[in-house]
């Protein structure tokens, strides 16, 4: 298969001619047809995450066909249109028997613990706990642009923060996972103010519903947002990942509020000093959110086809494999507006 492989951490990434993976009884092989390109991935590439192996595969947000089918698989048929969560479960753990499978005490992610979707073809184990039939209605790029940043964002708004109409929500940072994050709590009901420092990137905030925006290069964006939400935003997201964000985030909030940690913190950014006097003493709530499960799959597509989400809108370029490695090695640079794709 056609893949993009690295051989050593922050080197380039190279496209050969690697062997198919290998089909698991319980696993399906999925020809991938679309891939998102995901700050994640830019993480491993640093060697951020201790689960890569060299060489390596990347790429967990995907979207396709299954090609192939395991022995003791028996929901899925070859051909079938399917997408899957980044965070794959056992479905036999204590956090999957609870329902809680994007926590499971043994997950796989493709693109992590496996080589992933940066590549003509990709296997997912335990297919039965993990694929997810892909609506007709939704193309196999909004699937892949849905895969990890837009899921995530929905258990985040939804299930983590329970965000209820009328309430105000910050969200700092407008890549993938806040503007996603903004088009969910619009269609929820709340008002949502975004806070970035690229004036185009808040403007496409504004274009996809935020009510306000906020750069934090020109004034102080803790202030702005006490100020325009009379008292603090009832839910506040750090869409990064970054000390600056992550604490300012908490201090937006007003008392009893809310601060969801969705953007990863990891390396430099892994200990941002939180200000706990303000949490003991307005009994604000952090809450972190990782991924979602298959089975809330349905709500998800449910939401976009009921709210007429524009989710095509989050889809930045659509490039070829051979871009799409470049690109994945300039990530740090926050220069796309929306989320980058590989079609296959």
């Amino acid at each position: 298969m056609k893949a993009a492989v690295y051989y050593n951490f922050q080197e380039d990434l190279v496209i050969k001619d690697l062997p198919d993976p290998n089909l698991s009884d319980d696993g399906v092989i999925i020809k991938v047809k679309a891939s998102g390109i995901c700050r994640s991935d830019w993480h491993a590439w640093m060697g951020h995450d201790s689960d890569i192996v060299l060489p390596h595969v990347p790429g967990h947000e995907l979207a396709g066909t299954i090609s192939a089918v395991g022995k003791n698989v028996v929901n899925w048929r070859v051909g079938d249109r399917v997408t899957t969560p980044f965070s794959g479960a056992c479905g036999h753990c204590r956090e999957c028997r609870s329902g809680n499978q994007q926590i499971c005490d043994n997950d796989y992610q493709p693109g992590f613990h496996g080589w992933g979707s940066f590549a003509e073809y990709v296997h997912i184990p335990n297919a039965e706990q993990n694929i997810v039939v892909l609506p007709e209605s939704i193309s196999f790029v909004e699937a892949a642009s849905l895969g990890c940043r837009f899921i995530t964002s929905y258990r985040g708004i939804v299930d983590q923060a329970e965000i209820k109409a009328g309430e105000y929500l910050a969200v700092y940072g407008c890549g993938g996972v806040g503007l996603s994050a903004i088009m969910i709590a619009k269609a929820m009901g709340a008002v949502v103010i975004a806070i970035d420092i690229d004036d185009k990137k808040l403007a496409f905030a504004k274009d996809i519903g935020a009510d306000f925006v906020i750069n934090a290069k020109k004034e102080d964006a803790v202030t702005a947002i006490q100020d325009l939400s009379k008292g603090g935003a009832h839910v506040s997201v750090d869409a990064l990942g970054s000390k600056v964000t992550s604490i300012n985030s908490i201090k937006s909030l007003r008392k009893r509020g809310r601060h969801i940690q969705i953007g990863l913190m990891l390396a430099e950014q892994a200990l941002p000093e939180i200000p706990m006097a303000a949490v003991i003493a307005k009994e604000l709530r952090i809450i972190g959110s990782h991924g979602m499960q298959a089975h809330r799959y349905d709500d998800l597509f449910s939401l976009i086809e009921r709210s007429n989400l524009p989710i095509n809108k989050l889809v930045g370029e659509l490039v070829s494999l051979e871009e799409g490695a470049k690109i994945l090695t300039e990530m740090d640079g926050f220069r796309q507006i929306g989320i980058s794709v590989i079609e296959f």
